[in-house]
Parts: structure tokens; sequence; C-alpha cells
């Protein structure tokens, strides 16, 4: 078992810690699949009534380290495959979409706190868990689009069922947003003041079988959401499903918020942004989870080829010189050929299914 998670059972709660703090907690293969063995046996083991899932402090106390329930996925180690046979990169994204599914379909109560930076990889462990717990150090995002990759982890799924064009919002700006905006959308069921949480965690493993009316009990009311403030804005200036659109909207309105969006939108991938839009049009009519994991495995097999995911990765995170050099560069040079092409179904052999464990 591998030390990046801690994992315990507790009177009767199944406990999983993620412990990488120098990377806030970034998932990794490994990581991922000693979660899928755990929740596996956890699914069958009477011992077990509920799961917590949260971050471990770092060891030393340095509140640096211990600034987030989870940054994501291990980029470093995907854009290195993906300069080579992408092998680990198709690895990682088979693993952890595999947990996305389990999470979503598991039978027993989940409580994922969403405290601190959850992001990407974090949102795609927490979003299908059915107790989300923010706080007001929560920042949420789905970033993907600034280093070339899409909303992935459940974005096609959860990204459109948000209020309105929020979803459309999220993942094509990468926006961030906090505890009480999370609680507003839906993203989160409850609201929690940070300095609590140690009571309530505490409180739950006295009483699993009263976390529901704990967590109830223990709520508190967050300020006014950012979000909800501006949602008539996200409604009608991100209304359409194609990428030039909303540019042209977000053109025509003279406000300072639109300007800054467009700002924003600027820096992105625009293949990226096509592929998001898309993805979302598509997770939207699926009604099955796991038909939406199988779509987005595809389009991460074909996005992780195409020269905007190395080099929104160089930019962002290696060389942090926030200048990516996109190809194609403009929305208008996206074509819906190449879109087309990054959906495409993969050899049946290769193709994305859930964990044998859960067929039948």
């Amino acid at each position: 078992m591998t030390d990046q998670l801690l994992i315990s059972i507790d009177n009767g709660v199944g406990r999983i810690r993620l412990n990488r703090p120098r990377a806030i907690h970034a998932l990794t293969t490994e990581m991922c699949a000693a979660m899928i063995d755990t929740l596996l046996a956890w699914r069958r083991d009477d011992r077990v009534v509920a799961v917590m899932l949260d971050h471990a402090v770092s060891p030393d106390g340095d509140p640096k380290l211990s600034r987030g329930f989870c940054a994501g996925g291990d980029i470093a180690t995907l854009a290195s495959s993906a300069k080579g046979d992408c092998v680990e990169a198709e690895r990682f994204f088979h693993t952890e979409y595999r947990l996305n599914h389990l999470l979503f379909v598991y039978e027993k109560p989940v409580i994922a706190f969403i405290d601190g930076i959850v992001m990407g990889g974090g949102v795609g462990i927490s979003d299908p868990a059915r107790y989300r717990i923010a706080t007001e150090r929560t920042i949420y995002a789905m970033p993907e689009t600034g280093i070339g990759l899409f909303p992935d982890v459940g974005g096609g799924w959860f990204l459109p069922r948000m209020p309105g064009r929020t979803g459309t919002w999220l993942a094509t700006t990468g926006a961030r947003i906090n505890g009480a905006d999370c609680l507003a959308i839906g993203i989160a069921t409850h609201y929690i003041a940070s300095d609590k949480l140690d009571a309530v965690k505490a409180r739950i493993i006295a009483d699993p079988d009263g976390l529901s009316e704990i967590l109830d009990e223990m709520s508190d009311t967050p300020p006014p959401s950012n979000w909800d403030a501006q949602r008539a804005d996200i409604d009608r200036l991100f209304a359409s499903d194609r990428y030039e659109d909303i540019l042209a909207a977000l053109r025509a309105d003279a406000s300072e918020w639109a300007r800054a969006q467009l700002a924003i939108l600027s820096t992105k991938s625009p293949q990226t942004i096509k592929v998001a839009l898309r993805q979302m049009a598509e997770g939207a009519a699926f009604a099955d989870f796991a038909d939406n994991m199988r779509n987005e495995y595809r389009i991460g097999c074909h996005v992780i080829r195409r020269p905007d995911f190395i080099e929104g990765v160089r930019a962002v995170i290696i060389d942090k010189d926030n200048a990516p050099r996109w190809n194609p560069a403009t929305p208008e040079e996206v074509t819906d050929d190449l879109i087309d092409s990054l959906f495409a179904p993969l050899p049946p052999e290769k193709e994305w299914t859930p964990l044998p464990e859960l067929r039948g």
C-alpha cells in the first residue's frame, strides 16, 4: 500500500486521507489504484458504514503544505509521458476515471471535505461524493483549458448539470470560485467553518449513523455568493455552445466583467475550449455516468497527443512564463474536422470500461 494515502477504519468510518502535502495532494496512478482497492474492500465490509475523504496536514505543520484538499493530477508525469509513448498517461487516466466512476456508484455514503484548493482530479473524487463540505478556505476550479487539456474526471457530466450556463463559464475560463459559491451552485452540500472541521469529523466517527444530522447541525451560513451576483451575466454571455458566439457576445457587452472574461479566455487553448463545449453538450445528453467517462477517456487519449498539452504544461507549470504558443492559435483555425478527430472512438481493446467488480 502506498504512503501517499493514510487509510484507517475508525468506529465504522473508513478514512482515506490524501498524503502528498508537497504536491497539494495531487493524484498519482498509485494513489488512484490504492483508493480503488480500499473502496472495493469496504463495499463488502460490514464494519464500514461510511467513507470520509480529506487531506492530511503536513508533518512539519507548515500551513503552505496543508492548504488544499487536492490540486489535481500529477501533471508533470502526464506531460513527460505525452512526450513519449503516452502509455503512462493513458494508464493514469484509465485508473483515475475508474475511481471517479466507482465513487459515483458507491453504495455507502461518502463525505468529502473540500477544504482549501480543490481542482481537477480533486474535483473528480469529491463531486461524486454524497456529502461535500466546503469552507471559507475552499478554492474550486477546473483550470484545464489553461494547459491544453480539458475538464475531465467527470466534468462532462457535472458541469452541464450546474445551474444555467455556470458549467460553461467554469469550463472555458477556469474561473476560481469560493466555498460560498460552491454551496450556492450545489457543488457543496454543506458549508462549515474550517476551525470546526476537526470537531465535525470527531462527531461523525463517534456516531457514523447520524452523519447527515451532524452535518446539518454543524453547518454555517456562508457569506453572499459572488457567483450568484454574476449569474445573469454568465447565463446571458456564455449562452452558446459555439466559442465564436461566446466571444462575440462578450465583445458586444460594455461591462468591465465581460472585458475581464475576454482577457482570461485569450490565455486559454482555443482547441481545448472547443473540446470542452462539445464535451459538455454530449455529456448533458448521457443517461449513464459510465458513458461520459468512456467519452472523456477517448478525448484524453487524443488530446495528450496534440501539441497544446505539452505546450500548456511548459508555459504554466514548468517554465511559468504564462505565454503558451497554442496550435492552432485562434478559434477560427480550430476546424470541425479537428474536433471530430478528438472525439473519435478508440480501438475496442483500448476503450475505457468500468471496474469488472461493478458489472452485473
